[in-house]
């Protein structure tokens, strides 16, 4: 009877709940989340040019190297946070997740010019909120079916594409004309535009009785210990080989892409129109290759082909970046590098292919886990390579009244260098080892059209990362920026 009496009360309380205004404008939808990624990550494009800047005139002596630690706290931060994140998020729901991580990401924004100092001590430690990204896939999982699920990733693909490859160029423009002030103000009005569309007209997609049943319930460590994932690595020498030559190949890249465009600007000394120009071209590339050419390849190569391929690209556009030091060996590079960007893509899906259908989960998970370790560690080792070899430069010409689109002229000593990027040099080396490691992984059938069911559920449970697909297009894209 007493049991009867607590089942009734249980069931008029959550009978009430449902009952309860839900906050928000409208049913949790794909656009919801569309807005956030759009307006948190158009408000840093915006600070390319400024932050450059502020970068080199906080440390003159040491840009190369500090730039690397900044960024390597927060890559390794984002790391360590990422996995208690993303269980909170399925206890506490999604919506109070998006605020906390839209709102400490944003927060150095208005201190760029406040506080240089404080500003890049709260980049570093807001890279244990900076995972926005882990959120709003969670929150479009929530909203959608298996079946809309592809098309959704999709926009928000083509949403965050288009937020970074637009905004670089504006600010650009706007600090010319109106200097890095105006920027940095319209950066910030942006950001709290966010986080007031966050506040005010993102609804919860967490379901309520899926909160209710979950809430309190206690987080265990293995579900918020990062390393977790990375300790099954060796129990598969399949994936072992699969995890060595991601890893071998990311830690570079994630090096490169912390302190690329700080290497254009203050060695190659590009202008700050011309950097954004730059982004937007081989945002555009990239985007071309991982849709066309990456379909075309995974047709006729073949998954374990395609990696060999993105490696070999890969290794050119390193070495072409450590050894060249003309313009135009910059953006020849960098039309590689966006070609180069298909092995991210084609390695997820040689992981989904060598993994069993069961076990899908587990090896993504490695995968992300040694990413996200590259995240860390690979900007604090381009940082340490160039302040070893002494790469910097002790003048930098301002931003303001720059209108030329063309690079300026190289200074001493750094165009009397035999080799002006030595990082990409080492990294191009990496890259070569990760080359004869991806040569002897075994290349299982590729999904047929009988079997098209099968790879398609292994493809949804593996959280769309197990082919090339548009979630795979936004995560290099993402990294393209990681500099930000």
């Amino acid at each position: 009877q007493d049991s009867g009496k607590l089942n009734s009360e249980c069931s008029r309380c959550l009978h009430k709940v449902e009952e309860l205004p839900q906050q928000g404008i409208g049913r949790p939808s794909v656009y919801h989340a569309v807005v956030v990624i759009f307006l948190e990550f158009f408000a840093w494009g915006l600070l390319t040019t400024p932050m450059l800047t502020v970068l080199h005139e906080t440390f003159p002596q040491h840009t190369f190297l500090m730039n690397g630690l900044i960024q390597g706290v927060k890559g390794l931060l984002s790391f360590m946070s990422a996995p208690l994140i993303g269980a909170l998020s399925d206890v506490w729901g999604r919506r109070s997740f998006l605020l906390i991580t839209v709102f400490f990401t944003c927060a150095p924004i208005p201190l760029m010019r406040l506080s240089p100092w404080w500003y890049f001590a709260m980049i570093s430690m807001s890279g244990a909120f900076s995972v926005t990204f882990s959120v709003i896939f969670a929150y479009v999982a929530d909203v959608t079916d298996e079946r809309e699920r592809s098309t959704a990733y999709g926009l928000v693909s083509a949403t965050f594409a288009a937020s970074l490859v637009t905004s670089p160029a504006i600010g650009a423009y706007l600090s010319a004309w109106y200097g890095d002030n105006l920027v940095v103000l319209l950066a910030t009005l942006i950001a709290l535009a966010d986080i007031c569309f966050i506040l005010l007209a993102v609804p919860e997609s967490l379901p309520e009785k899926m909160r209710l049943n979950t809430w309190g319930t206690p987080i265990s460590w293995e579900q918020a210990d990062p390393f977790a994932s990375l300790r099954k690595v060796g129990q598969d020498s399949t994936v072992l080989l699969i995890c060595i030559t991601v890893f071998l190949s990311y830690l570079p890249e994630a090096g490169q892409y912390s302190s690329f465009f700080l290497y254009l600007r203050q060695v190659v000394n590009f202008s700050s129109t011309t950097i954004a120009v730059f982004i937007g071209v081989v945002g555009i590339l990239s985007i071309v290759a991982q849709t066309l050419f990456l379909t075309l390849l995974m047709r006729y190569l073949g998954n374990k082909n395609t990696v060999l391929l993105g490696l070999g690209f890969q290794i050119l556009q390193l070495a072409w970046y450590g050894f060249g030091s003309e313009p135009w060996m910059m953006w020849a590079a960098g039309a590689v590098a966006a070609v180069s960007s298909i092995t991210f893509p084609a390695v997820s899906a040689l992981v989904s292919q060598s993994a069993d259908p069961d076990k899908q989960g587990v090896v993504q998970g490695m995968i992300t886990g040694i990413r996200g370790l590259c995240n860390g560690l690979g900007p604090a080792l381009y940082g340490f390579i160039f302040f070893l070899f002494n790469v910097e430069l002790n003048t930098m010409d301002p931003i303001q009244g720059e209108y030329n689109i063309d690079p300026l002229p190289l200074h001493s000593p750094t165009e009397q260098a035999l080799i002006p990027g030595p990082p990409f040099l080492l990294g191009a080396c990496t890259v070569v080892i990760a080359f004869l490691v991806a040569l002897f992984i075994p290349e299982k059938t590729s999904c047929s059209s009988s079997s098209g069911t099968n790879c398609v559920s292994v493809w949804f449970k593996s959280g769309f990362s197990g082919c090339p697909n548009n979630e795979s297009t936004l995560e290099v894209l993402r990294d393209t920026f990681r500099f930000l």
